[in-house]
């Protein structure tokens, strides 16, 4: 059960149930009690009423007890019983008058002097209440003792709790009902608390792809307004994240009409050439094609880095033996341009990092430092522990770039030198890309003496 409103109603309906359960026992057992002291107060006063109205009953016979005239009382404790009249009744059968008050009068001797049943009824008991069993019933019995009487009244348990169980149904219906109203309110009020949320999914699910402008927050309550906020804060990354690359593709596309158009057109000279000038034709065209592939090589590279791409895998390595693999694989062309490439120191520095996006950096910091150095040029790669982290350092002596510019010349697809052809304006921008994915930075200064000097931060463990 994935459903919020689900949960919240299960929860909220059980709780209301055993809620009610609990009060509903309580509330008959408390009814129960009151009921049976409302009884037991009954008895009492039919023991006192008997009490009173009795004088002087005649003895009842063996077996049978039967209401008399009052009788006469002597001085002493013995009664004077009259001879019987016509106008004692008589029972009507003889069967126990069950499901009655039965009422006695015993003498202070323990002899039952009148009976209210045919076969003399429970047995005397002590003052008080009592349960006692007599015949096939459980009987309540209360006994009121005096100087020259005692009186006993009893009820079964059977007639006692009749009344009660009739009381019940009017006891649990109005819980019922408190229930079944209060279950209602309750699955409307979730359903009220819960329509923001279908309000929020409605606005979302309505939208198009290109409709990434933030949810309105003015009318969300307090405990959906963070998720909205978070939500908007997402839809601005995605917003940007689309929108760099619309940027990109039409920056790509740019870019590559220029190799592309310069490739056709020194394939169409290469065919008009005549024999002595197609040499040169060809060999401009070989440069024309090798642009093309540097820039769509270094497009993937970038490509690789967007943040929607970011599933790189990071792994323990050594950085010190990256650097020594990329100064040797740019040792021939140094050589070519007769520029002085060395690594003049390489700490050991052991990361955890992507081993090919590191590469990559290396690569094109050092094809950028012999693309824009002129021929007999000096450049000088260091690679340094510190503290936190390690420090690389490509340092040359050639033009350098002015201070104002160094913000733009990391930007994708900035050519300072507008004439400039052999470049894309992407090493320095994946360098930064690949810096600021393992938590790195990086950053342009002069090389004393003249030049430009690239360091690149990096920690030995990325932030997760």
């Amino acid at each position: 059960m994935n459903s919020i409103r689900s949960r919240l109603l299960l929860w909220q309906i059980s709780a209301l149930l055993v809620t009610a359960l609990v009060v509903g026992v309580l509330t008959y057992r408390l009814a129960l009690q009151g009921f049976h002291e409302v009884q037991d107060t009954g008895l009492e006063q039919i023991a006192h009423t008997v009490l009173r109205h009795d004088e002087t009953p005649v003895p009842a016979p063996a077996g049978r007890a039967r209401p008399s005239p009052p009788p006469t009382y002597t001085t002493g404790d013995e009664l004077s019983p009259p001879e019987p009249e016509e106008s004692v009744m008589e029972p009507a059968d003889d069967e126990p008058d069950e499901g009655r008050f039965v009422s006695q009068i015993w003498s202070t001797k323990g002899e039952l002097i009148y009976a209210s049943v045919l076969d003399d009824g429970p047995p005397l008991q002590p003052p008080g209440y009592h349960f006692v069993v007599w015949g096939t019933h459980t009987w309540r019995v209360y006994t009121l003792p005096r100087e020259t009487r005692t009186v006993q009244v009893a009820m079964t348990r059977q007639d006692r709790n009749q009344g009660v169980s009739s009381l019940v149904v009017w006891l649990l219906l109005p819980m019922g009902l408190l229930v079944l109203l209060l279950g209602v309110l309750i699955h409307e009020a979730v359903s009220r608390a819960l329509r923001p949320l279908d309000q929020l999914r409605r606005d979302i699910g309505q939208r198009e792809m290109a409709e990434l402008h933030a949810v309105a927050l003015s009318d969300l309550p307090d405990e959906v307004a963070p998720l909205a906020h978070t939500l908007n804060q997402l839809l601005a990354r995605l917003d940007h994240l689309l929108a760099g690359q619309r940027q990109f593709l039409a920056d790509a596309a740019h870019e590559l009409n220029t190799p592309l158009a310069a490739i056709k057109l020194q394939a169409q000279l290469a065919r008009r050439a005549h024999e002595a000038e197609r040499q040169t034709a060809l060999d401009d065209l070989d440069a024309g094609i090798e642009r093309a592939i540097h820039l769509t090589a270094q497009l993937l590279q970038f490509a690789r880095l967007e943040p929607d791409q970011r599933a790189s895998t990071h792994e323990a390595l050594r950085l010190d033996a990256l650097v020594r693999q990329s100064v040797v694989a740019f040792s021939a062309a140094a050589d070519a341009r007769d520029t002085d490439l060395g690594l003049v120191q390489a700490d050991a520095a052991p990361l955890v990092g992507d081993r090919v996006a590191l590469r990559a950096l290396l690569d094109n910091l050092l094809d950028n430092a012999l693309r824009y150095t002129p021929p007999g040029a000096r450049i000088d790669v260091s690679l340094r522990r510190e503290a936190d982290g390690v420090l690389l350092e490509i340092a040359d002596n050639g033009p350098g770039i002015p201070a104002q510019d160094r913000s733009r010349a990391v930007e994708r697809f900035v050519r300072l030198n507008p004439t400039d052809i052999t470049g894309s304006g992407l090493g320095l921008a994946i360098a930064r890309a690949t810096a600021a994915l393992h938590g790195g930075s990086l950053q342009l200064d002069d090389t004393p003496g003249g030049g430009l000097t690239v360091r690149v931060r990096l920690p030995l463990s990325p932030p997760p």
